[in-house]
């Protein structure tokens, strides 16, 4: 499969299990995120308003659609403790039939 398809990894990065966890059940109840990976303990360094900044954060892998990116994006905005929160889509240029089908049936 190619990025034509439309499949999609989200990257998101949270200050807490806590929060990644509230964001995520959001994503996959709402049926706009068939699976959400929570990935603990990630080290960020980063600029924010001039200043360089270290951060303990959570990652999120989020796997949807390209089409529901907006809804990714609203939610993650309501639910989010950050000004500017990371929200990167990437797109998933091959992977598992199976696996790619069963976000189709997942998501919408």
């Amino acid at each position: 499969m190619d990025e034509k398809t439309g499949h999609i990894v989200v990257l998101i990065t949270t200050s807490s299990m806590a929060e990644a966890q509230v964001i995520g059940r959001a994503l996959v109840e709402g049926r706009v995120a068939a699976c959400v990976n929570i990935v603990p303990g990630l080290r960020s360094l980063f600029r924010w308003q001039g200043v360089i900044e270290e951060q303990e954060e959570t990652l999120m892998l989020v796997k949807s659609r390209r089409e529901y990116l907006p809804s990714i994006l609203e939610t993650v905005k309501r639910l989010h403790s950050y000004t500017v929160p990371e929200v990167i889509a990437l797109p998933i240029l091959a992977g598992s039939s199976d696996y790619l089908a069963w976000i189709n049936e997942s998501v919408g």
